[in-house]
């Protein structure tokens, strides 16, 4: 899987933050509530559960299919929330009815807990996306990793109101043998990617478009970005892409667990 390179000074931002969150949390006990489907159950029900009760194992290699089968398709939206274009989306996604999964870094759903709550509600899944969106923690220690996951998953468990993230996707697709089998015993599969819409780069509406039409025959899980800039192209391209998906037949679901 690609690794997303320049243009991340968002990101730059996030890192130096992120390193005084991690030495106040740094041993605190990650809690766990909810971990069935969003669908399942209120964020009020969830956080009513025991911490870590009901955590179960997942499979640590990482899910690309969706549970729609052959003619079903993944949206994923990473890297938010952002109080500008996660709405926006959200707009989009409720007018073509389709759920997507929301890749969230953990200092965004830390500073936009409405945001959070908001994507519970519309019945869309959790994804864990790192605490700061290091793209090279694969390079780092198991503590290091250890941390940007369950510090992480606690900040997006709090900011929903006790809904657990479904999924773990490491920043650029930098996975190790640590950071899977971490995540997947904290019930989140990990999470890959068939196609890079490469809306990250801003390479325009036309060009996101045709890059979903050509490369879906690689796989279902199509990834899109609501934060680290201006996304507005990514909007668009949705409001064309959605409709042209169930067109072709394709249904929009969930990846599989």
């Amino acid at each position: 899987m690609a690794r997303h390179g320049g243009g991340r000074g968002w990101y730059g931002k996030l890192v130096g933050a992120a390193l005084g969150v991690m030495v106040l949390t740094t041993g605190a006990s990650v809690w766990t509530a909810q971990a069935g489907a969003v669908g399942g159950s209120s964020p009020k029900a969830a956080a009513s559960a025991t911490p870590g009760s009901d955590v179960k194992q997942v499979a640590v290699t990482i899910a690309h299919a969706s549970d729609k089968g052959t003619r079903g398709v993944n949206i994923t939206i990473d890297d938010g929330p952002d109080p500008v274009w996660t709405p926006q989306v959200l707009d989009v996604l409720r007018e073509y009815g389709v759920k997507a999964t929301f890749c969230m870094v953990g200092m965004q759903a830390q500073a936009h807990p409405d945001l959070v709550k908001k994507v519970v509600a519309a019945g869309h899944r959790l994804c864990n996306h790192s605490v700061s969106h290091d793209t090279t923690m694969d390079k780092k220690s198991q503590a290091y990793q250890s941390q940007q996951i369950r510090d992480a998953e606690r900040m997006i468990t709090e900011a929903s109101g006790g809904v657990r993230p479904m999924y773990y996707r490491a920043p650029g697709g930098a996975f190790t043998p640590h950071s899977r089998k971490l995540a997947a015993s904290r019930g989140m599969r990990p999470l890959g990617w068939n196609v890079d819409t490469k809306d990250f780069e801003r390479p325009g509406t036309n060009a996101i478009v045709a890059t979903v039409e050509r490369e879906l025959p690689k796989g279902p899980t199509l990834l899109f970005h609501d934060a680290g800039g201006d996304r507005s192209q990514t909007v668009e391209a949705l409001r064309r892409i959605l409709p042209w998906l169930k067109e072709q037949g394709y249904s929009c679901g969930f990846p599989v667990r």
